[in-house]
């Protein structure tokens, strides 16, 4: 009878341990009696995060480690040093009141390492993410925490800090790899200067840092060397000081309904991630570095960093490379000197005084690390630096004050637009070279009015006559209508109208900020709707050789046109002076932003780039042969190939596109648009233009896209060659491989590439007869045509290799490279 009791009693235990098992997953909570084995977990209450056990791909280690919804985002780790090296772990907490991970041995692995705690103490997993060690003993006093001791991940509310006092920090540090979580090269810390920044060092040198902290209410609290920052993190960082001395930095944006996270990867890049639910991924939203000009020190001392520019580093107006020889070979770590010696100087050296010195403007830079901060207004910012023989630049920065150098000045880097203005100490006779060219400048401006004024005065008699609404222009589309009539012509395409007030607000007043980029029509920047709909408007600029045929030449072309592959227009305006295209936003901006920026390289596997090759194919194809119009673009290269968030292309600015009628198949201009490097010879030279000459740009962007080298700024040290000559010495020596980028060298796609390297050198041929057009082009990439014919010399290339034999004889005399993109013949 007892041992049929005893039977009875074995379901019902099983179901009990069937019940507290799945009890303990759910709980939050850790104690004494209370603890996880591998491979339990706890949730925290909102169930996002969890803690547990996990291991890393093509790895056995086991580490104890907290991560938002799955594994794969881990956002800390606490035996990282240590790894467990079965499934045999615990994690509880101790006799002495501490947290602790224990081998199967019961040997402690990890531990929170609080001395005087109680032995009644617990630990919680809170919502949002942070591991709390309490004292029950003292009314759940916190003892411990893992916001104080993060790994590579920050956290909403959590601080990263440093005790002005002790030096003593709270900092990210970066895994040693992505199957590694053991501490790497890399952290992330605030350095609590007058004025503090943030900065990534690797070891101990630095690696990049922010830029001052600027509190102002008027463009928002940020860092101004991160020119993502904008208004929106007015309401989420936050830097602040603790009564103890100690400075931090934390975050919380309003919307937390979707995480964001800030990570420093394994490579020193400082992440900020946000996760898309819908798709349930991570995103990122920005990084730094994001080239090579955010490294820290790129150009040296005295030298200044400009991405846009090639070569990137130059030297300040009134200094020289230390070591010209070096400079040229593109080592900048020696930096520059200046010119002429300080009279100030001369003066203390007690050499003959001549004029005093003056200081010369450096606009829109990231200013220079370890300035001396004062509240000093503008004026008496100058006057302070200029009374004091050693100061050698000054910075009035809005919303910040005053910052002085009388070091060497170190990190300054060049922004296409804000965020301030640096003074730097010369000679006087440096301010005379400096007043000569604006005295030039002044003159040839009052010329170009002048001449100005006369055309325009001819235009308006030539515009009284009554002509055809529209006649050939040198391939464009000439309206000769006022505005306003050709903004009827728009309606009646029924293309919306979007009002410039509108405009301003969703880009924030068009702020410096939101600037997506800038091209021959002038500034794009990001901007989001009323019903937040994110576009791209790009904004005519006064200063742009482009003007209203070009504009209405792109309205009306771009909107008859409706492809995957070509990107959207969603409508215009033009208000007085304003004349304004707006576009569907392309989360990553142009093919040029990763082909040719060594960082965003890597994103870019072959699959990507094929994919990218293959979509541009469809678009041209559209535009030559399956639209309503049969369109020659005439201006295609990377910068004008604008990827969505999955990486698709889409061909943009069609302000140089001509419409081809009826019949035709090539025409003749004698107006010749477009970017050299990138022009068919017939075109480039003859002005003759046709499918043909786009094949030819496809070709040359093709071999683009396979090496990852511009072929305009290609410069070989022994060959002084094209990336298209550069292409045909080695497609003839029957070795390409100097030619794949080393991004997708290694893998096994190595046919595919060649064929393409092929179909590049078949686009870019001398003679137009020869190319195949891109119908023939699309066959050759899914390789329905099996056997490429051999391609023929491409053009340009002739003089290149006469002269590369010459060079061959003279490589040793000094030379210097100019990268020069001329946009078009005419102004643009």
């Amino acid at each position: 009878m007892g041992f049929i009791s005893r039977l009875n009693l074995i379901p019902v235990l099983l179901i009990f341990s069937c019940f507290h098992l799945d009890f303990g997953n759910a709980i939050d909570t850790i104690t004494s009696s209370q603890f996880i084995k591998d491979p339990e977990t706890i949730n925290s209450k909102n169930s996002r995060f969890k803690l547990g056990f996990f291991s890393l791909e093509n790895s056995t280690n086991r580490y104890v480690g907290i991560w938002y919804f799955s594994q794969s985002t881990v956002i800390w780790v606490a035996n990282r040093n240590k790894p467990l090296r079965d499934t045999s772990g615990i994690v509880t907490i101790s006799e002495d009141g501490n947290l602790v991970v224990l081998n199967g041995q019961k040997e402690v692995v990890w531990s929170s390492n609080v001395s005087n705690t109680a032995n009644n103490s617990s630990a919680q997993l809170s919502d949002s993410g942070n591991l709390v060690l309490q004292d029950n003993s003292r009314s759940k006093t916190t003892v411990w925490e893992s916001f104080q001791h993060p790994s590579d991940t920050m956290l909403p509310t959590m601080k990263i800090s440093t005790d002005k006092r002790t030096g003593e920090k709270i900092q990210l540090t970066s895994w040693k790899s992505s199957s590694d979580p053991s501490i790497g090269s890399y952290s992330f810390s605030l350095e609590p200067l007058n004025v503090p920044e943030v900065f990534t060092w690797n070891g101990t040198s630095p690696y990049w840092r922010s830029g001052p902290w600027r509190s102002g209410t008027w463009n928002g609290q940020i860092f101004t060397g991160v020119t993502e920052m904008n208004s929106g993190y007015l309401d989420g960082f936050k830097l602040g000081e603790e009564e103890e001395g100690t400075v931090y930095l934390t975050f919380a944006f309003a919307d937390d309904s979707d995480l964001s996270i800030f990570v420093l990867n394994s490579e020193g890049i400082l992440e900020r991630r946000y996760w898309n639910g819908e798709k349930d991924i991570w995103k990122v939203g920005w990084a730094e570095p994001k080239d090579e000009c955010d490294v820290y020190g790129k150009c040296g001392t005295f030298g200044i960093c400009n991405s846009l520019s090639s070569p990137i580093c130059s030297c300040l107006r009134g200094f020289e490379p230390m070591n010209k020889e070096e400079w040229n070979e593109k080592n900048w770590t020696n930096g520059c000197v200046r010119r002429v010696p300080l009279q100030c100087e001369r003066v203390k050296n007690g050499s003959e005084a001549g004029k005093g010195d003056g200081f010369l403007k450096i606009e829109m830079v990231k200013v220079p690390y370890l300035g001396e901060w004062s509240s000093s207004p503008g004026d008496k910012c100058r006057t302070r630096c200029f009374e004091n023989c050693s100061c050698i630049a000054y910075a009035n920065v809005a919303g910040i004050g005053c910052f002085s150098w009388s070091e060497n000045l170190t990190d300054i880097q060049k922004f296409p637009s804000g965020p301030d203005d640096l003074y730097i100490r010369v000679d006087f006779s440096e301010l005379d070279k400096e007043r000569d060219f604006k005295v030039i400048i002044i003159i040839t401006v009052l010329i170009g009015i002048i001449i100005i004024s006369i055309a325009a005065y001819f235009l308006w008699r030539w515009n009284t006559n009554d002509r055809a609404n529209i006649q050939k222009s040198g391939g464009l589309l000439d309206f000769s209508e006022d505005l306003t009539a050709d903004m009827k012509r728009a309606e009646l395409q029924e293309l919306p109208l979007f009002e410039f007030a509108k405009l301003a607000t969703a880009t924030n007043d068009f702020h410096s900020a939101n600037m997506l980029g800038q091209g021959g029509f002038g500034p794009v920047y990001k901007g989001i709707l009323e019903d937040g709909k994110e576009v791209a408007v790009k904004r005519l600029s006064r200063a742009s050789g482009q003007g209203r045929e070009e504009f209405m030449n792109e309205v009306v072309v771009i909107s008859k046109l409706q492809h995957r592959n070509l990107v959207k227009l969603l409508g215009c305006c033009i208000e007085g002076d304003e004349k304004m295209l707006i576009y569907e936003y392309m989360a990553n901006k142009s093919l040029d932003a990763f082909l040719f920026k060594p960082l965003k390289q890597k994103d870019l596997d072959w699959r990507k780039r094929f994919n990218i090759i293959q979509g541009i194919a469809r678009g041209l194809l559209y535009l030559h042969r399956d639209s309503r119009l049969i369109i020659i673009h005439r201006d295609l290269k990377p910068s004008n190939i604008l990827l969505d968030e999955e990486l698709n292309p889409k061909i943009s600015d069609f302000g140089m596109a001509r419409i081809f009628k009826g019949s035709e198949d090539k025409d003749k201009t004698k107006r010749v648009v477009g970017t050299y490097g990138y022009m068919s010879p017939e075109y480039a030279m003859e002005g003759l233009f046709s499918e043909k000459s786009d094949v030819f740009s496809f070709g040359v962007l093709l071999l683009e896209i396979v090496s990852g080298r511009k072929n305009t700024s290609f410069y070989d040290d022994d060959l002084s060659l094209t990336l298209v000559g550069f292409a045909w010495k080695f497609w003839n020596e029957d070795n390409v491989t100097p030619l794949i980028s080393p991004e997708i060298y290694d893998q096994c796609f190595r046919n595919d590439i060649m064929r393409c390297i092929q179909i590049g050198l078949l686009c870019v041929q001398e003679l137009a007869r020869y190319r195949p057009t891109v119908a023939t082009i699309i066959s050759m990439l899914h390789s329905e045509i099996v056997n490429l014919p051999p391609p023929k010399q491409p053009a340009f290339t002739e003089r290149q290799i006469m002269l590369s034999a010459e060079s061959s004889q003279k490589k040793h005399r000094p030379s210097s490279i100019n990268n020069v993109t001329v946009t078009i013949v005419q102004g643009r």
